[in-house]
């Protein structure tokens, strides 16, 4: 059984409209040359992925904003940035409401059959947290018969579901429940009051979590295998996929990118710039 918070119901709701509406609101999209000439750049974020892009002081922040700010002043135009659920910035890119997704969204098959992957910009882990003082959920097992959340249309959705399914081959019944938020702050607040009893969280929020909580939470496992994370582009829109894998190669060979991960991260990462697509992508 899955269930959808109340939250996750409205980015749903979202996403339909934009695929319903998104001809009406064809404003962004097209070409480099295109963005000059409209002396912005209009992108589509999620701001509730931190240290990746997050909100401080009413602010947009984070290693992705960095990485954005620096594309920025290369085209020299200005910034428009759509802070929005992640359920509706893919449908928003194909529906030219942005010149590109600049948030850190999950390399999969399935999505990479519909819209455009530029170079990996980060990876994450998806990662089974229980509350610290929960002494009867002691490994990844142990969520068998427990309700458990992430959030929807998430890299650890299909993460977690086919961990359940592995579990239900080996003659267990698996989760009693899981809930799908619309963000992982939310899947946070719903742990930590009971709402559910096992948290799947991306190792990148988890961390930032435990430093700022460090008697709240407990790690029992990892699901799935380590993602890569890039950002999205509508497919016909070549000349701009081009130039934010130009752009994050030229970060990566005058050492700003190793600067802005050990700004972010505390340490650099090991990122492909080639073979990272899968087969069929676009």
């Amino acid at each position: 059984m899955i269930t959808f918070g109340k939250k996750a119901l409205t980015g749903i709701t979202l996403a339909l409209g934009l695929l319903s509406y998104g001809s009406a609101y064809a404003a962004a999209g097209g070409s480099i040359a295109d963005i000059k000439a409209r002396g912005v750049l209009t992108v589509g974020t999620e701001a509730a992925y931190e240290p990746y892009e997050f909100i401080r002081n009413d602010k947009i922040v984070g290693y992705g904003e960095d990485i954005l700010q620096y594309m920025v002043k290369k085209l020299g135009v200005k910034l428009n940035q759509l802070n929005q659920p992640f359920q509706g910035l893919l449908p928003g890119v194909l529906a030219r409401k942005f010149d590109f997704v600049a948030t850190s969204v999950g390399i999969t098959q399935e999505r990479a059959k519909k819209v455009a992957f530029t170079e990996p910009v980060g990876e994450v882990r998806s990662m089974l947290v229980v509350k610290k003082d929960n002494a009867a959920i002691k490994d990844a097992a142990d969520i068998t018969g427990r309700i458990v959340g992430t959030q929807m249309g998430s890299l650890a959705q299909p993460a977690i579901e086919d961990y359940n399914k592995a579990l239900k081959k080996e003659g267990k019944s698996g989760y009693a429940d899981l809930k799908l938020y619309q963000s992982y702050p939310d899947v946070s607040v719903a742990l930590l009051n009971g709402t559910i009893q096992v948290a799947v969280l991306p190792s990148n929020v988890l961390v930032l979590e435990m430093k700022q909580k460090p008697d709240a939470y407990r790690v029992i496992g990892q699901v799935g295998e380590r993602r890569l994370l890039a950002w999205v582009t509508n497919p016909k829109d070549k000349e701009v996929r081009s130039f934010i894998n130009d752009t994050l190669n030229e970060m990566q060979a005058n050492g700003t990118l190793a600067n802005l991960q050990k700004k972010w991260f505390g340490e650099t990462m090991d990122l492909p710039t080639k073979d990272y697509l899968p087969k069929g992508a676009l």
